[in-house]
């Protein structure tokens, strides 16, 4: 195969023309010669190029609203003829046909129409098909055609050109190559996943999910594991288009976490208050509302505060001076908010490890999504889960019905339980969470781990009782038995909240009423495995 191939005619059609007019300047200053298409050409004509349109060497004009212009034989034959083939020369001699060295592609931006809400037959309208041809068969061909897709190769492909006196690598046109069959790949998908969502296909028979890189990662989730972060296209607020203001690059864990956290405190409106959440190993260890921020933060810190040494902080409000001033005072990964005043930064330069991330809003949690999973030899795909319960769902099943104040808890409490890892126990008193169990193999223990934590917090804080003490309690899926829900009796909790469903609902329900429990049923559960 060839290594060098030289660069003398190169075909330049995209839709995004930023850097157009640098890169064809560049290209014609090496001696190149261009053809482009439609307004491509306009522009580079205007520009004073010389440029050879595409409808000139097809004999064809551009038809159809520009839906037919590229794909013809004296195009892609140019695109696919194997040079170093004597049945290829000889077909390209007696059809006229003249090679292309190099494409210059980018693709109608389909991804931005959908993104900004387009209805149906704008999004179709939007679907590139000659783009996607043209691509394919230069990728193909890369042992003597160069294809870039992407903006940010045309410095790269000038640098290459002066590298090899107007020539192209064989490793360099096996990369753009690559590089070329990944976006078509992305791009398709996205087309695809629009259309099934659009015509209200949950299973569709195939599957095709797609990234951008963001970053390359020092490393994933340990050392000795590579790793890399990549975008969805989504416009969805959180830390893939958060603006990092300071501090080292995100780790794998840091962005796991961050994400954790921000979806968490996004659950709470910001209007009605402030909240915060302290997240660890993508677990919450202490949330909060308040009628400050830095109300808020005190009290989500104080439900662990060893835990959340080390923690991501999560805020549903600007961060302030007062509230930065707080999280100083110990070390923290990594604090999210929509937004920071200028005196929240000032205190945080000082911090150089620590990354603060802003976004401009707080994601929706009612937003519909997916989420996708890996395992051995499949890819398990679901809803994002969006279930919320306000206080007209609740179903009261105890004789005692829960106070305006318990109610409030629980409603707190059954939010911050969505987060947890399964089996999932969370105490709550005065809008905070006082005890959180997550990730045991049995609801007791998880009960049992939640208030022991919070005997501890009170013992450190020098309380006279555990914070526990006068609690609710969330259960994320139902109580098997009263057991789990006694343990939370004997630690001081008074009200329930659970989503019922038990073949011994009737035992747990009177063992609630014997131990003079309020409890309500939600009929969700929030398994978070």
């Amino acid at each position: 195969m060839t290594d060098l191939v030289a660069v003398r005619r190169a075909l330049i059609s995209v839709s995004d023309k930023t850097g157009l007019l640098d890169l064809a300047r560049g290209l014609a200053e090496r001696g190149i010669a261009l053809l482009s298409t439609g307004g491509s050409a306009g522009i580079l004509r205007k520009a004073g190029l010389t440029v050879t349109d595409v409808a000139d060497v097809t004999g064809f004009p551009e038809m159809m609203d520009g839906r037919v212009k590229t794909l013809h034989p004296a195009v892609h034959g140019g695109l696919l003829a194997q040079r170093d083939n004597p049945d290829h020369q000889t077909a390209m001699a007696t059809h006229g046909i003249e090679p292309i060295d190099l494409l210059v592609v980018n693709l109608y931006p389909f991804e931005a129409t959908v993104a900004q809400g387009a209805d149906y037959d704008t999004c179709i309208e939007n679907i590139d098909i000659g783009g996607p041809a043209m691509i394919r068969a230069a990728a193909k061909n890369h042992a003597f055609v160069s294809v870039v897709v992407d903006v940010q190769d045309y410095e790269t492909l000038l640098g290459e050109l002066d590298r090899h006196d107007g020539a192209t690598c064989l490793k360099y046109r096996r990369k753009l190559a690559q590089n070329a069959y990944a976006r078509t790949a992305a791009y398709d998908a996205a087309v695809s996943t629009w259309m099934a969502t659009a015509i209200g296909q949950s299973a569709p028979r195939y599957r095709a999910f797609s990234g951008q890189l963001s970053q390359s990662l020092r490393y994933g989730e340990n050392p000795h594991q590579k790793a890399a972060f990549y975008l969805d296209g989504s416009a969805r607020p959180g830390v893939a288009t958060a603006i990092q203001w300071q501090g080292k690059e995100l780790s794998y864990n840091n962005i796991n976490d961050t994400d954790a956290a921000f979806e968490l405190v996004a659950e709470f409106d910001p209007v009605e208050g402030p909240a915060c959440a302290i997240i660890k190993h993508a677990n919450p260890c202490g949330v909060a509302r308040a009628t400050t921020l830095a109300e808020a933060y005190r009290s989500a810190f104080d439900c662990d505060r060893t835990s959340a040494f080390g923690g991501i902080i999560a805020l549903n409000q600007p961060l302030d001076g007062p509230t930065a001033e707080l999280i100083g005072e110990i070390f923290t990964e990594v604090v999210i908010a929509p937004g920071a005043d200028d005196a929240a930064k000032a205190v945080f330069k000082a911090k150089k490890n620590l990354r603060l991330l802003t976004t401009d809003t707080l994601p929706d949690p009612r937003l519909p999504g997916l989420t996708v999973r890996q395992v051995s030899g499949g890819l398990l795909v679901q809803d994002k889960d969006t279930g919320h319960i306000g206080a007209s769902d609740l179903k009261i099943v105890t004789r005692r019905a829960p106070t305006q104040t318990e109610l409030a808890d629980l409603l707190f409490a059954w939010k911050v339980a969505k987060h947890v890892k399964s089996n999932a126990i969370v105490y709550v008193k005065a809008g905070a969470t006082v005890g959180i169990g997550a990730g045991q193999m049995s609801r007791v223990d998880s009960t049992r781990i939640a208030a022991r934590k919070s005997a501890d917090m009170a013992e450190a804080l020098g309380l006279a009782a555990p914070t526990v003490k006068g609690s609710v309690v969330a259960s994320d899926a139902f109580f098997p038995f009263p057991d789990g829900l006694l343990t939370a009796a004997e630690a001081g909790a008074t009200a329930v909240i659970q989503p019922g469903g038990s073949m011994r609902d009737d035992e747990v329900i009177r063992a609630a009423d014997e131990a003079g429990l309020a409890m309500v049923f939600t009929g969700m559960r929030h398994f978070r495995h």
